[in-house]
């Protein structure tokens, strides 16, 4: 097998390095949920989940596509590149307001214009 050439573009490197930290810092929490909720997460995570897309959808100027929900032992992550701080905090506050959420981690971005 012939190994790959070239270089990585400032943008790959970035996601790759993102990626790498949030898996590192993230293994331990996946880890802890699976040690107390099993395989298939803890009990209430999916119908939170699903809450907060069905909101999330049915929002005026939001882009639903754009924004990753997951939710592990009660606390929601939110993942996507949006077009607004409004987008932004519009998911946030969805995302609070579903009975049972006890934290909110956001790892959204806004994408810059071209």
């Amino acid at each position: 097998m012939k190994p790959m050439t070239g270089t990585a573009t400032p943008t790959r490197r970035a996601l790759a390095l993102a990626l790498a930290v949030t898996c590192t810092l993230g293994g331990c929490t996946v880890y802890d949920t699976y040690e107390k909720c099993g395989f298939h997460g803890c009990p209430g995570d999916a119908q939170i989940t699903a809450e907060i897309r069905s909101q999330i959808n049915q929002r005026d100027g939001m882009e639903p596509t754009a924004i990753t929900v997951q939710t592990l032992d009660h606390v929601v992550y939110l993942y996507g590149v949006v077009s607004s701080g409004l987008e932004i905090s519009d998911a946030q506050s969805i995302a609070r307001s579903v009975p049972g959420v006890r934290q909110v981690i956001n790892s959204m971005a806004i994408t810059q214009p071209r």
